[in-house]
């Protein structure tokens, strides 16, 4: 674990294989989320395409850092590691659980789980430049 928050680039970009080929294999499959009136519907090949595209933008910003000899916080970079994995993760897992034979599409606990774990990604991406420009400024 130390050496994945020593080099935090690593995981991001070895990260972005494996997603991509999870939303190709599951293509046809959406994610359908009820917010009050809107609903909100996002092929699974697209948030992988999105996924991806974040990991790689942390994975770059995090690798040129590391060629330019400035070095981000360590406890910012765990905590954007854990958040930005821990939230697509759930966001991956979550909803697989809705059941065929429940009223899948009204606002429930498993649709507030789903809001909640894009809340801790997007929390994750504020705390990832905040940590750059503290890597920047860092003597």
């Amino acid at each position: 674990m130390n050496r994945l928050i020593k080099k935090p680039y690593k995981p991001f970009l070895l990260a972005i294989l494996p997603v991509m080929l999870l939303g190709f294999l599951s293509r046809g499959a959406v994610l359908d989320i009820n917010i009050h009136d809107t609903y909100v519907i996002i092929n699974y090949w697209h948030m992988a395409l999105l996924i991806s595209v974040l990991f790689a933008i942390s994975g770059i910003s995090y690798w040129a850092m590391t060629k330019a000899n400035k070095k981000p916080a360590t406890w910012l970079s765990a905590i954007h590691l854990i958040l930005t994995f821990g939230g697509s993760l759930m966001l991956w897992i979550l909803p697989n659980f809705y059941s065929v034979y429940s009223f899948a599409y009204a606002f429930n606990n498993l649709t507030a789980a789903i809001i909640i774990s894009i809340l801790v990604m997007l929390i994750g991406q504020i705390l990832f430049p905040i940590n750059i420009v503290y890597g920047l400024l860092k003597k």
